[in-house]
């Protein structure tokens, strides 16, 4: 066992065979949903496992053991985990932390300690993606991740020093984080080392941190059975930008954090580890110790401290948003205190009562189980945040970026709420680029380029019957945030005729004859439209 509590470790050897088991069994992100079938592996991922148990039961296939035994909390018989790991053994997982074996006969139980599950890195890398020091694993690649067993198959309220697997929060950050090539990468609240795994895969050297010993220790052992050495990943141990804040510590092309920005109320922790009654329980991975949004505001603010000049941030967080107050004007003030490129794009808007059921019930605290703790609990949330007059709670994505030189010129604030093609990260680093793109020229410059429509756009056209021109033209991108533009006539012209002959100042001068209009009047109607498509990638610099 590691020296941190109740967590897994081991020599490489054992790494190996555990790694070969796994591999032979199929007990993959595919393999396992093609032995739970399409509505089980739904019903799994809402938490829901009566659907996988029953399409793993009597079966005695590795992937339905290791299913059971690693994700389900299910006791097997030793036989059938000897067959599943036949290279490690039963006594190898025990010596790495990841079981108990309750004696040596083939019908004795073998119980999982830890939650084992397959991941399968998505994250924009492709195959011909270049790679700053990277291992070559670009591309889709299967990883297994190890974190504490959850509630589903505990049937246990939570540990507050639990260690959570990979979850949406952390399938969101990882497909929305830029993934060109990067020196040194930073991993702010590594958790159980996901952030920092797809990070290896483009960057140079990657830096974990958190506050928790625990998660660390299930982050060195996630690192080394996915072959991460330590000399590609280091772990430090403290709170938020501590850990690499030295006077000697060099700075960071890339930031990357889900930070513990679930907003708790400051009530004191419960005497036992998932223990019921009043008391609100404070969990390591998902509350950062302050009150209310502030460890999201100063994660904003400070970022840039340890950024290299045009080195990028991202992170997930909530924010408060007050009565009185719009939710951009808040978190707007962060962005200009932080002195950085900011980009805030708002996910989701949750009231206070929504909020508060949330996160009870991530806890492991239903009011089926206990209503008065959860009564208790309810009334805290409620409380706590109709003490600083907060009306809702949004959830959202953050870049931000240091500019190489000068002031910040990007400043965006938007609420996006539909469906978005993920991985964004390509996407978002393209707009990034496409900003700097506009920035650097004024209309004239502007008026001298040719670009092209983005592969992903279709056109909507609505016009009444008999018409023979549209009073609607709309613009709609396939891909990115999904972005649909209501485009007037001269610009729905313009961007019908931008395959990359002609310069944009061409086309506005046919639009202007052809409309019989003077062309300064349809450059000042379109200019500012075709920045905005530029910006948004729906127009391409040919």
């Amino acid at each position: 066992m590691n020296d941190a509590t109740d967590t897994p470790g081991g020599d490489p050897a054992l790494l190996d065979a555990l790694r070969h088991d796994v591999g032979a069994a199929r007990y993959t992100v595919d393999g396992v949903e093609g032995l739970l079938g399409p509505v089980a592996s739904a019903a799994l991922h809402r938490e829901e496992a009566l659907p996988a148990l029953r399409a793993t039961a009597g079966r005695a296939d590795a992937c339905s053991t290791l299913m059971r035994l690693f994700v389900l909390g299910v006791d097997v018989p030793r036989s059938q985990a000897e067959r599943a790991l036949g290279t490690l053994t039963v006594d190898g997982a025990r010596r790495l932390g990841l079981v108990d074996a309750a004696g040596a006969g083939p019908d004795d139980g073998v119980r999982a300690r830890v939650d084992l599950r397959p991941y399968e890195a998505v994250d924009g890398l492709d195959d011909d993606a270049p790679r700053d020091g990277g291992p070559g694993t670009a591309g889709a690649v299967d990883w297994w991740i190890a974190s504490d067993l959850g509630e589903l198959a505990t049937g246990a309220a939570l540990r507050t020093d639990h260690v959570l697997g990979v979850g949406g929060a952390s399938t969101t950050l990882a497909q929305v984080t830029v993934r060109g090539p990067r020196g040194r990468v930073l991993d702010l609240g590594a958790g159980c080392g996901i952030q920092a795994l797809h990070a290896s895969r483009h960057a140079r050297h990657v830096v974990g941190t958190d506050i928790s010993r625990r998660a660390l220790a299930f982050a060195r052992f996630n690192a080394s059975l996915a072959g991460l050495g330590e000399d590609r990943l280091e772990l430090r141990h403290g709170s938020m930008l501590e850990p690499v804040q030295g006077p000697d510590e060099p700075l960071f092309a890339l930031v990357v954090s889900n930070p513990p920005f679930v907003i708790t109320p400051r009530r004191p922790l419960a005497p036992q580890p998932g223990a019921d009654g009043g008391a609100v329980p404070l969990y390591e991975y998902r509350d950062g110790g302050r009150t209310g949004d502030a460890i999201v505001r100063d994660l904003i603010t400070g970022v840039g401290s340890v950024l290299a000049p045009g080195g990028v941030a991202q992170l997930l967080g909530n924010w408060e948003v007050r009565r009185g107050e719009q939710w951009h004007e808040r978190v707007g003030r962060w962005l200009d205190e932080s002195g950085l490129d900011g980009w805030v794009v708002q996910r989701e808007l949750q009231d206070p009562a929504q909020y508060a059921e949330t996160w009870i019930r991530d806890g492991g605290t239903t009011p089926d189980r206990d209503r008065a703790a959860w009564n208790e609990r309810y009334g805290a949330w409620l409380d706590d945040f109709a003490s600083r007059d907060v009306e809702a709670i949004g959830f959202g994505i953050v870049t931000l970026r240091r500019p190489e030189r000068g002031a910040p010129t990007l400043r965006r604030l938007e609420e996006v709420t539909g469906t978005v093609r993920q991985p964004l990260g390509p996407w978002i680093e393209s707009s990034l680029a496409a900003h700097d793109w506009l920035a650097a020229r004024d209309d004239a410059a502007l008026a001298r380029e040719r670009v092209v429509v983005a592969g992903d756009v279709t056109e909507e056209r609505y016009l009444p019957p008999g018409d023979a021109d549209p009073s609607i033209v709309l613009p709609r991108q396939g891909g990115g945030l999904g972005r649909t533009v209501r485009t007037g006539t001269a610009l729905a012209g313009l961007v019908g005729a931008c395959d990359g002959d002609l310069s944009l100042g061409q086309i506005v001068g046919a639009l202007a004859a052809l409309l019989e209009v003077p062309a300064a009047g349809v450059a000042a109607d379109v200019l500012p439209g075709v920045r905005g498509l530029v910006r948004d990638g729906l127009l391409l610099p040919a």
